[in-house]
């Protein structure tokens, strides 16, 4: 009988908050009442790698089955696996210990490895401060997990195992080189979606319909913003890889036809560098007569009007750019290597072909100020995309900008659980205290929700989508009144 494995994103709560975490480059918590819902990459890669090994697997997406802590493990527990691979983060590992131990305690012979965006985790001391845990991988574990695996199985020898933390036959624990990341993405199954409610997961951007399916089309990014938690800890390195556009259209067509989605949405690190394959992606949408509307996680400065007009010919609805700030001297203090002239100008182009735009932004970046708060909040309005993302910066440990506040003593804790960038400052600014960038980013959704409702009175475009949608409008308007008085009172409070 072959090894039993258990994969698993583990629910994850706080009072009127629950957190997202695999799939997530940004770990943190969501308001009770919203939707979104990232799909868990890695675990359904890794998934389908030990699948297509022979393996009997469980996955169990605890995050988007909206379980409580005991249902989740009940769920392992019932498996009996042999070993229990969870994907873990910096904000949510209290919650992921307590859960591994729970399991470890209703299944004795189970090896617990733990994977994911914790760079802590990716050093010897962490097993010796923490003996439940048998193994970590390191960064895109998705490939080596089957070789890990292959050595519990035939008790191998795993100082062979790349990018693996473990302990040695003489307990002693140890750390094996990074590996390096997978160069043939073609050479990896589809996602193991079987397991998983694929219903469930939102990501909208610009108003795409639902439901939607979310895909990686690309892996890693060239640029080096020094923020950026996936090249430098996912990936370590910043190389950037591609998958046969035909492979791509494959399985977003076996999706739809198995799924009935409505929409399709790239998720990728940045998805629209290379405009050769970007044309040949698009060309082999329309080859297919797809004729479905789809969103993207794009830079702003890496299309030109051709390839933006390419893309809406073959469906695309709405697109994603992180700008971060108004502020271009902040922009430049993180190495993002964007011009906001730049944006704006492929903001308004984007805006003329009629592609919606989701832009995020961030407070705390170094040197933020109340008067670049407000360079933000204006340039987000006159920029007037369809929707917009305010957080606090958060720096990852392993980070170039983690090391930089440390050094400079700006972290305020060490508080792993704080790190969710939505709505807790565990940084500041020469200018600004942490309690001065959360005012910040109250301030921030306050004006928007409030520019979102008065807009149509100055958007014809925002005034023809009004009148044509009285309905949803008239909820819309509700919704957005209701939390803009919320922030209102939270703000002043």
């Amino acid at each position: 009988m072959g090894m039993r494995i258990f994969l698993g994103n583990g629910p994850w709560y706080k009072e009127g908050y629950y957190g997202v975490r695999a799939g997530s480059r940004w770990p943190h918590f969501e308001e009770e009442g919203n939707q979104y819902l990232p799909f868990p990459f890695y675990l359904a890669y890794a998934t389908a790698i030990l699948e297509r090994a022979g393996y009997e697997c469980l996955l169990v997406d605890g995050v988007a089955e909206r379980m409580r802590e005991a249902e989740f493990i009940q769920r392992a527990a019932a498996f009996q696996p042999d070993i229990t691979l969870l994907e873990v983060s910096t904000a949510s590992l209290e919650t992921d210990l307590r859960q591994a131990q729970a399991i470890k305690d209703r299944c004795p012979q189970t090896r617990i490895i733990l994977s994911g965006i914790h760079l802590d985790m990716y050093r010897p001391g962490f097993l010796d401060e923490h003996p439940l845990v048998d193994f970590v991988l390191m960064g895109e574990y998705d490939l080596i997990v089957e070789a890990l695996v292959r050595a519990i199985e035939n008790n191998g020898d795993f100082s062979q195992v790349p990018s693996l933390v473990y302990r040695g036959g003489d307990g002693v624990a140890r750390e094996n080189p990074r590996g390096d990341v997978i160069q043939d993405l073609d050479s990896i199954p589809w996602p193991a979606r079987h397991f998983l409610p694929m219903l469930h997961y939102w990501d909208l951007p610009g108003g795409i319909p639902e439901p939607s399916l979310q895909m990686w089309s690309s892996r890693g990014c060239p640029f080096k913003c020094t923020f950026c938690a996936w090249p430098q800890i996912m990936y370590g390195n910043n190389q950037y890889r591609v998958r046969n556009p035909e492979d791509v259209v494959d399985e977003i067509e076996a999706m739809v036809k198995e799924y009935g989605f409505r929409s399709f949405y790239f998720d990728d690190d940045t998805f629209n560098i290379g405009k050769r394959r970007i044309l040949a992606l698009c060309e082999e949408i329309k080859r297919r007569g797809l004729k479905l509307p789809w969103a993207a996680m794009s830079r702003a400065d890496t299309s030109d009007r051709e390839t933006l007009k390419a893309m809406k010919d073959a469906g695309l609805m709405a697109i994603k750019y992180g700008v971060e700030s108004g502020s271009q001297e902040l922009v430049d203090n993180v190495q993002k290597n964007l011009n906001l002239e730049k944006v704006e100008e492929m903001v308004c182009i984007t805006r003329e072909l009629g592609i919606n735009q989701h832009l995020t932004f961030s407070f705390g970046l170094p040197g933020e100020t109340w008067e670049t708060v407000r360079k933000t909040i204006d340039f987000a309005k006159r920029l007037n995309p369809e929707t917009v993302q305010f957080s606090i910066m958060t720096p990852f440990p392993g980070s170039t900008f983690y090391q930089m506040l440390e050094q400079e003593g700006k972290l305020l804790t060490k508080d792993w659980s704080q790190y969710d960038g939505g709505t807790t400052a565990v940084i500041r600014t020469d200018a600004l205290s942490g309690k001065d960038l959360e005012k910040a980013l109250r301030m921030a959704y306050r004006e928007w929700d409030w520019y979102k409702l008065t807009r149509p009175l100055h958007d014809f475009r925002q005034l023809k989508r009004v009148l044509s949608r009285p309905k949803h409008t008239w909820h819309t308007f509700k919704f957005l009144a209701a939390r803009h008085l919320r922030r209102m009172i939270h703000t002043n409070a």
